[in-house]
């Protein structure tokens, strides 16, 4: 029992899952869920009672059953103790404090990220405002190699999403050249397939292979298939780079997937037999999206917000080469407006670098949600400065297969024009090389560009 008095009322949270979710900030999936605060004063109440709790009670009382869960038998089976120790005597508070202090920088961050858990990562996010989600993310300095090599200071990536509504490959191949002549697609070249079976994944893996091997772009591909069905077109001979899988922070939820732990890994070593990643073995890509949990019906009664950092935990264990948040993908329902998204979006992006993953975030919203293209101008700009890894580019900012907004094309010049953010250094090389971006970061005009367009430019 968890209790504090406030201008003379006295709160009390049964446990730490209830206090968690009461102190979480106000969005649309907890109160779906019944986990939410009944009002801002006992919000407020459950902020103070979460501040003052030791960081060591995360260790002792797990929010979901070790024996019932195997999420949370990986999070604690993997906690390492050693890089726990310099904030195990700290609260929830504390850990704040310390994250915010000057003295605290990228290394300090790094060693301690192995002893923080998902849920003492989530709780002191509760604590702090959007300024120093903002801050400490932006002291986070977390780098993964494939071919390009994406998260170094003063860098910004792309994933280039070329999706179509029936897989056209003409279509997709369009949208590639589009992206890549804005500069975009060093994160990953990245298609979601409208059909999901193993001769159309490898279709699709095949021409993103030619196109990256005829024009020797250092860049990797993903077709973000069911796990399975990339493995079955993987066996079939297709030249896979990344294995993705969309992931959630419980057993059940990721059951719902049609995965498990076992099955990443089985996934993972598939991909590494391969040998196109090299030293780095970061060869896979997850997603996430709070609302996850509770739209499968798997929550267990914890916050939505909470949950996703879980995810997170799971996707450490991995080694990836990029996470990102679908923030706003799943709904209003989950996150109501352009406020929630804001604030879910700079939450997931701190817990993600706090705990040293490789985090993008889709700055996205679905057009039956209270928000618009200027909410998200302001996540964008906020991870920006956050020092995101990698954002999305989409053909006029429109997917037009998934049926969501996400940020386009156009987007990554504007955060790298106002921040001064150059592309991965290996794209950046090849973007010159191809006379397609000169060193003051602007496209340049191509004699012949339709050279590369297979000579049906006009």
């Amino acid at each position: 029992m968890y209790t504090i008095t406030l201008g003379g009322r006295t709160h009390s949270f049964a446990d730490l899952r209830t206090l968690l979710a009461k102190a979480s900030p106000a969005r649309s999936g907890d109160v779906l869920a019944g986990v939410a605060a009944a009002s801002a004063e006992e919000r407020v109440a459950a902020m103070y009672a979460l501040s003052e709790v030791p960081l060591s009670e995360f260790l002792e009382h797990p929010l979901i059953p070790y024996e019932a869960d195997e999420v949370t038998r990986l999070i604690l089976d993997t906690h390492e103790r050693a890089a726990f120790a310099p904030v195990s005597g700290l609260t929830v508070g504390g850990l704040r404090d310390w994250l915010l202090a000057y003295e605290t920088g990228a290394p300090e961050l790094s060693a301690v990220a192995p002893g923080l858990t998902p849920e003492m990562a989530a709780a002191v996010s509760k604590v702090m405002r959007n300024q120093d989600l903002v801050l400490v993310a932006s002291k986070c300095e977390v780098v993964t190699r494939f071919r390009s090599t994406v998260g170094l200071r003063g860098r910004l990536s792309v994933r280039l999403q070329p999706n179509h509504p029936t897989d056209e490959p003409r279509g997709i191949a369009a949208s590639i050249i589009d992206g890549l002549l804005y500069g975009c697609g060093d994160a990953v070249i990245g298609i979601n397939p409208a059909t999901d079976s193993p001769e159309r994944v490898g279709e699709l893996l095949r021409m993103l292979d030619d196109l990256i091997r005829t024009y020797r772009i250092p860049t990797q591909s993903c077709v973000l298939a069911h796990v399975t069905t990339q493995m079955a077109a993987l066996e079939a001979g297709a030249p896979l780079d990344l294995m993705f899988q969309s992931i959630a922070g419980t057993e059940a939820a990721n059951s719902s997937f049609g995965i498990s732990l076992g099955l990443l890994g089985e996934a993972r070593r598939a991909a590494l037999g391969l040998g196109r990643c090299g030293p780095s073995g970061n060869v896979m890509y997850f997603e996430t999206g709070q609302g996850s949990c509770l739209s499968a019906g798997a929550h267990h009664g914890c916050d939505q917000q909470t949950l996703e950092a879980r995810a997170y935990g799971v996707a450490r264990a991995f080694r990836p080469l990029l996470v990102n948040t679908v923030v706003g993908f799943i709904g209003p329902e989950y996150l109501a407006d352009g406020k929630q998204i804001i604030r879910a979006g700079l939450e997931d992006h701190f817990c993600g670098k706090l705990l040293g993953l490789p985090m993008g975030v889709d700055v996205c919203y679905t057009n039956h949600s209270e928000a618009d293209q200027d909410d998200m101008d302001t996540l964008l700009t906020l991870l920006g400065a956050a020092g995101v890894n990698f954002v999305m580019g989409v053909p006029g900012g429109d997917d037009i297969m998934l049926g969501y907004q996400s940020s386009s094309f156009h987007d990554s010049h504007y955060l790298r024009q106002l921040l001064g953010r150059r592309p991965a250094p290996e794209f950046e090389q090849w973007l010159g090389e191809m006379r397609i971006q000169g060193r003051d970061l602007r496209l340049q005009p191509i004699p012949g560009q339709h050279a590369l367009l297979g000579g049906h430019g006009r």
